[in-house]
């Protein structure tokens, strides 16, 4: 970040704009320029400003924070063009024209310092043709860097170097993007669509033809290769109409047009249908409706038949059922490809082609199998890139049916198995196509696995909840792994056995994941609600009792314990997040007290936690029922945080606590944190006591429900729900001159979720959330 303080992005579009937001989100200054409008409207900055609005209003949100804005200077190429110059890096994001971009370059260089690099976003133009008649100092510090959009969720940054690019510029961006952006980097070569396009454009426009030559269905095909053949869950269509079909219809042309030696150009060749679907400006979200169309009675789809829409189609197919309950994606994709029904069939012809095609286009896009499987993961949601699906499959077994459909994959992966290496990936080595041989996985020294903890004899502790591994100089991690890392009886257990192990073998302590999309959903209703249909409000008290406990004996150990929130925080998870002496927080934390949703309260110390946060050191004088209305409506409304900078706003984290914008350093950066805690002298923190509005202030809270439900706006259970929330924050019956130490409101929270339970209309919402994963407002 030292070395690149100022950035500057030319041309304030959806990508440009989408990268400035990141770039102030990771800290760093901007100046986002864009062309004069030609009829002068809004003054001569207005496409700039107008860019840097759109990405503030724009869903998903662009920015950590709107804050972040701030760091956003706008301008215009003809007036500012100057100061772009003086930048620590200029990245040109405007029209993907060849002649526009040369003019711009040409301009660009005489008024570049001499520190000054310049990247190009284009997805494809060739590097040579960009810096035609360009100076050998300038092509020396040219580049691409090739973010995927939406920039801010997108992990793929790829790198691409000219031939004339000093190769120790494109590892400084190379560590910018890493480490600074939180970007995964994949180095490819100046070829048509680099990597990730590449590759992913050729396995949709293959499907997309067998598709439609083999009359499936659009719901037919998006059931296929979602999930179950670890896609992302928007599968092939849906995900076309969010990028839209232009862009995909450009990616194709793009590539027929210069890959005249490629042995599957013929699968560029975009197929009359979609051509006439981007002339009836059928391009998808951008435009209103693509292969889909969201209308007043729901969502309607593409008849390739009649080029209609009509009502969507529940498909059937039982090589799809069968991968029902699969939670291993390698075990998903070969029960599909050994299936005899159409689905099967499809999946794999397109599976088989989109293997062979990868395999020959080593050193030829990028170097080595590594940065395509990377690519296809980080730019295209695959949950395995092609390499990783080889192996899952079964290396020879790949070879022998590619043989059957008469598929030809390159020479060099027979090579590979005759020589006696069966597998792409083995023991944290590839195999490397050039060498030909095996090499390490390239990893940066900031990620920490704990995979790799458990294959070294690092575990120390382990449940059917959690286990605790030994990650090294004396720093322990305890990692969760039920379904969706949700708290039960073990994991509460594991809490405590892990703190009081840390206390007598360890320095410190981390509470983390490897890699899981949640930190933790929170408790497991289930056995809430199974507890309460039995009448044993006992067991729910002793568990939640139990939970206070052990997330106070995480606050309070006598060694520094280090939560590592990601992801899904919510209810329990979150308040385990809160209870660690410091967090260390990926930038990408969806955090918040969601309980009210399924008709309770916070119990494990998430009320205690934030009344503390914010009154602990309010001064006595002062009136604590702003506060306590700030807290009650945070949680009541079940608010979630959309950042890390937001749960810190939220007070879910503390103002010392950091953020790591690469999710793969997160558990190593809490371990640093752990260690300078540990080095620094570590003494656990104090109780915390808080003077509260006692019952004027629960008053208050009730008649305002009160009013909202005779308004309408709340339900009757929302009122009982909402008043026993009210009850807990307003410190119940006490004075408001006693201060209130954090075990009475520990107290008033168990005693007000037992309550809850006790309710019928609360048990119909946690069962309503566990069958249809969504609230219910009754």
């Amino acid at each position: 970040m030292a070395e690149f303080k100022k950035v500057a992005v030319l041309g304030a579009g959806v990508m440009g704009s989408g990268i400035a937001a990141h770039l102030a989100g990771a800290g760093i200054e901007v100046l986002l320029l864009d062309i004069v409008p030609p009829d002068g409207k809004g003054g001569r900055n207005a496409f700039a400003q107008g860019g840097k609005d759109r990405a503030l209003k724009s869903k998903p949100a662009a920015f950590f924070t709107a804050r972040d804005a701030d760091l956003i200077s706008v301008g215009n190429l003809e007036d500012d063009l100057d100061k772009a110059g003086k930048t620590d890096l200029v990245i040109e994001v405007v029209k993907e024209d060849l002649a526009v971009k040369k003019a711009l370059f040409a301009k660009l260089e005489p008024l570049l310092a001499e520190h000054t690099i310049v990247a190009s976003n284009t997805s494809g133009l060739p590097i040579a043709n960009m810096m035609e008649g360009r100076s050998p100092s300038m092509r020396k510090r040219f580049l691409v860097t090739h973010f995927f959009n939406p920039v801010r969720y997108m992990k793929l940054l790829e790198i691409i170097s000219g031939k004339d690019t000093d190769p120790a510029i494109a590892d400084k961006v190379a560590r910018f993007g890493q480490d600074v952006l939180g970007k995964g980097i994949v180095f490819g070569k100046d070829t048509p669509n680099f990597v990730a396009n590449r590759i992913g454009v050729f396995a949709m426009m293959h499907l997309i033809k067998l598709a439609i030559d083999g009359g499936y269905t659009i719901e037919e095909v998006d059931a296929i290769f979602g999930s179950p053949m670890g896609r992302p869950k928007s599968a092939v269509f849906r995900t076309a109409d969010v990028v839209g079909l232009d862009t995909i219809i450009h990616v194709a042309n793009n590539c027929y047009e210069s890959l005249t030696g490629d042995e599957r150009r013929e699968d560029f060749h975009v197929p009359v249908l979609l051509n006439q679907m981007a002339e009836k400006k059928m391009l998808g979200d951008k435009t209103g409706g693509g292969f889909m169309k969201k209308t007043p009675e729901g969502i309607v789809t593409l008849d390739f038949k009649t080029m209609q829409y009509r009502p969507q189609q529940k498909t059937k197919f039982a090589s799809v059922g069968a991968t029902k309950g699969v939670s291993d994606v390698g075990e998903r994709i070969r029960k599909i490809l050994a299936g005899d029904d159409r689905a099967a069939d499809l999946a794999r012809k397109v599976t088989y082609a989109t293997l062979a095609y990868s395999s020959n286009r080593i050193g030829e896009i990028a170097d080595d199998l590594v940065n395509i499987d990377r690519g296809m993961r980080w730019g295209f949601g695959w949950d395995v890139g092609p390499f990783e699906t080889w192996d899952a499959i079964g290396v020879q077994h790949g070879l022998d049916e590619m043989a059957k459909l008469g598929i030809q994959p390159a020479p060099w992966v027979a090579e590979m198995v005759k020589s006696g290496r069966t597998s792409f990936y083995s023991d944290g080595s590839y195999w490397d196509v050039t060498s030909k041989s095996a090499k390490p996985v390239p990893t940066s020294p900031r990620e920490l696995s704990l995979p790799a903890a458990r294959k070294k004899g690092g575990v120390v502790f382990e449940n059917d909840g959690a286990t605790l591994y030994d990650i090294g100089d004396r720093i322990a991690c305890l990692e969760l792994h039920t379904k969706m890392n949700a708290i039960d009886a073990d994991v509460i257990a594991a809490l405590y056995k892990s703190v009081d192990l840390a206390e007598k073998q360890f320095d410190g302590l981390v509470v983390g994941n490897h890699d899981t999309t949640a930190f933790s959903a929170g408790a497991n209703i289930f056995l809430v609600l199974m507890a309460a249909g039995q009448g044993n409000w006992k067991a729910i008290e002793d568990m939640t009792r139990q939970l206070q406990d052990a997330l106070m004996r995480l606050r309070y150990a006598h060694v520094p314990t280090v939560t590592a929130p990601f992801g899904l925080a919510l209810g329990g998870g979150a308040e385990i997040a809160m209870h660690g002496a410091a967090a260390r927080a990926s930038a990408e934390l969806y955090m918040g007290l969601v309980e009210a949703g399924v008709g309770l309260i916070p119990a494990g110390g998430g009320c205690k936690e934030l009344l503390a946060r914010h009154l602990d050191a309010y001064p006595d004088d002062a009136d604590p029922f702003v506060m306590v209305k700030k807290i009650f409506m945070q949680i009541a409304l079940g608010k979630v945080s959309m950042s890390a900078e937001e749960a810190r706003a939220m007070g879910m984290l503390s103002q010392s606590d950091g953020v790591s914008f690469n999710r793969d350093f997160l558990l190593s950066d809490a371990k640093q944190t752990a260690l300078g805690m540990a080095r620094a002298g570590y003494r656990p923190p104090r109780h915390r006591t808080m003077r509260l509005p006692g019952a004027s202030g629960y008053a208050t809270l009730r008649s305002t429900l009160q009013m909202m439900h005779e308004a309408h706006q709340i339900s009757a259970h929302d009122v009982i729900v909402g008043s026993k929330l009210a009850w807990v924050l307003s410190g119940g019956q006490t004075a408001p001159s006693v201060r209130m130490h954090e075990q009475q409101i520990l107290d008033l929270e168990r005693e007000a979720f037992l309550s809850l339970t006790g309710e019928e209309k609360t048990r119909e919402r946690m069962q309503y959330m566990l069958m249809n994963n969504k609230p219910l407002r009754n």
